[in-house]
């Protein structure tokens, strides 16, 4: 099997916000770490060398493939922000028709900045994907 490339690491998150070249996306970042943060209720974390993640969980697919990921995340990318909703989207059609300016992957919601989407809509995707993930795959003991 191989090997997860992104995992935590223990560089500062910090010094990597300070070092977004765009003002508006470190300020961004910024908000978008207060909101994750508080949504997990865990720190926020680097995970490899452009991701912040907040908390983790353990997965184990029908496979055999078992891994550790974040629970939530983001990067602020040169092109978008790149918010990690690890839950996908296939249940919030709804909350995405009222969410403003974005566009979708997998896993992956980009937004060009947070002034372009309806801010508590965007908690509320954040919280009923952490939700989710935390039911679906819920601590070991």
């Amino acid at each position: 099997m191989s090997k997860m490339k992104t995992i935590p690491t223990a560089a500062s998150v910090n010094a990597f916000v300070d070092a977004v070249e765009d003002e508006q996306k470190r300020t961004d970042s910024r908000a978008l770490a207060a909101l994750m943060e508080e949504v997990t209720g865990e720190r926020a974390q680097m995970w490899g060398t452009a991701i912040v993640g907040f908390g983790t969980y353990h997965y184990r697919y029908a496979s055999g493939r078992e891994g550790d990921f974040m629970l939530v995340g983001f990067s602020p990318r040169k092109r978008a922000l790149t918010l990690y909703i690890m839950a996908g989207f296939s249940e919030y059609d709804a909350l995405l028709a009222q969410l403003g300016k974005h566009t979708i992957g997998k896993s992956c919601l980009y937004i060009k900045r947070l002034a372009d989407v309806n801010q508590a809509v965007l908690r509320d995707i954040v919280e009923r994907s952490v939700r989710y993930i935390r039911g679906k795959y819920p601590s070991q003991p």
